[in-house]
Order: C-alpha cells, then sequence, then structure tokens
C-alpha cells in the first residue's frame, strides 16, 4: 500500500516512460499498464534499440541497466518492470497492482520473476513479435515444446480456483502471465480452452489495448 515514509521527492511534470520502438517487449508492456491501472500521466519514449540506442551515454546516464523500460519521474530514474510496478504501487495512489495480502503479494512477485528468468527456449522460439506482428509456421523444439507443457501446468494450477484472475482482484501478473501465453494461443500452438479464456479476458482489458493498438514499425 502506497506509504509517505522515506519516498523519493516527485514533480508535477509528468513521468516518462522509454520503451522499445517495437512496441514489443513484454516488460515495457508491463510498465505501460501498470502506469495506466494507476490512472498516472506519463509520456512515452521509444528507443530503437537494435541501432544500439539504450547504449548511449544520455540513455546509460538514466538508465541504471540500460534496458527498457525504463521510468524517470522527476529526478528519479528507474528501469526492469517488477521494480517499476513496486514503486508505483508504494508511491502513487489508485488501483493496487499487487495483492493486499503478504502471501499473496508474495505469489505474484514469484509468478513475475518466473516468467522472466524461466522458460528460455518458448520466449525464444515464440518471441513476442509471434504476438505484435503475426504467427511463425516452425514447429516448437523438443525443449521449447517441454517449457511450453511447463508454462501451462503452472498456469493450469495458478487458475485452479476457477476465479478471472490469479488472485482476488486484477494483478500486474495477470498480464504477464496472459502475455506469455500467447506466445503460444496467438501462434496456433497448443493451449487448454480454459487459460485461452483466461487470456483472451486479460488482452481485452482497456490498458493492454492501449499497448497492443501501438502503431509499430514494419520488420
Amino acid at each position: 500500500m502506497p506509504s509517505d515514509r522515506n519516498l523519493p521527492a516527485t514533480t508535477d511534470q509528468a513521468m516518462l516512460l522509454y520503451v522499445d520502438s517495437q512496441f514489443a517487449s513484454p516488460y515495457a508492456m508491463s510498465a505501460f499498464v501498470a502506469l495506466k491501472e494507476k490512472g498516472l500521466s506519463f509520456d512515452i519514449e521509444a528507443l530503437d534499440l537494435g541501432a544500439g540506442a539504450n547504449q548511449a551515454p544520455a540513455y546509460a546516464a538514466l538508465s541504471l541497466t540500460r534496458r527498457v523500460p525504463t521510468l524517470v519521474d522527476g529526478d528519479f530514474s528507474l528501469s526492469e518492470s517488477s521494480a517499476i510496478a513496486e514503486y508505483l504501487d508504494e508511491v502513487f495512489p489508485g488501483p493496487l497492482l499487487f495483492p493486499r495480502h503478504p502471501r499473496a503479494r508474495a505469489r505474484a512477485r514469484q509468478v513475475q520473476a518466473w516468467l522472466r528468468t524461466d522458460l528460455g527456449p518458448l520466449r525464444q522460439e515464440r518471441s513476442t513479435e509471434v504476438v505484435f506482428y503475426g504467427p511463425v509456421s516452425r514447429p516448437l523444439s523438443p525443449a521449447a515444446f517441454d517449457a511450453s507443457q511447463k508454462l501451462i501446468a503452472v498456469a493450469t494450477k495458478l487458475l485452479s480456483h476457477g476465479g478471472d484472475h490469479l488472485f482476488d482482484q486484477w494483478s500486474i501478473a495477470d498480464v504477464d502471465l496472459a502475455l506469455m501465453l500467447n506466445r503460444l494461443i496467438l501462434n496456433g500452438d497448443e493451449m487448454s480452452p480454459r487459460l485461452a479464456r483466461y487470456a483472451k479476458a486479460q488482452w481485452a482489458r482497456p490498458s493492454v489495448q492501449h499497448w497492443v493498438q501501438q502503431p509499430r514499425p514494419a520488420l
């Protein structure tokens, strides 16, 4: 929950979110959706990662990890999407991005960390270009197929309660999980109807659709 203790100073100036120029980064999308869900005013600066814009000295001075997304709030800048979401929840009022209950909040953070560090073959063979540009025809390799089955098994267990969200209410972890599922669903790969319905419902959120409908350059 928001607290006013030991918080960095903010300004009335709109925040600035650096994203990739293709609007295909799952992490930039997560930060974008977090800002939208909180109802915060922010501007967007798109970087051409293929041209190395994230390595430019000016950006390196802002982004500690030289990656997207990076959020600039006054004299404070922060990279890594999960850190950005936690910062927004702690500093700003509005709808919560993480569950209130400590155990549910810990589980949401676990889901985020897992999706960012595991399932490498699946993330490589079903990149987010599948989601935002269109499907590919090549089948999954054995390693990627195994990763897809692990994703399906974990998501099925997380949603075994039968609800519309991972927890009692929507959280930012729902967006991250739905995006990972959509790497398969939008490519026509194997997916259970239950998980497909879940991902479709998450995808329909206005904050998500605002990102999905961003104009993208040709590959």
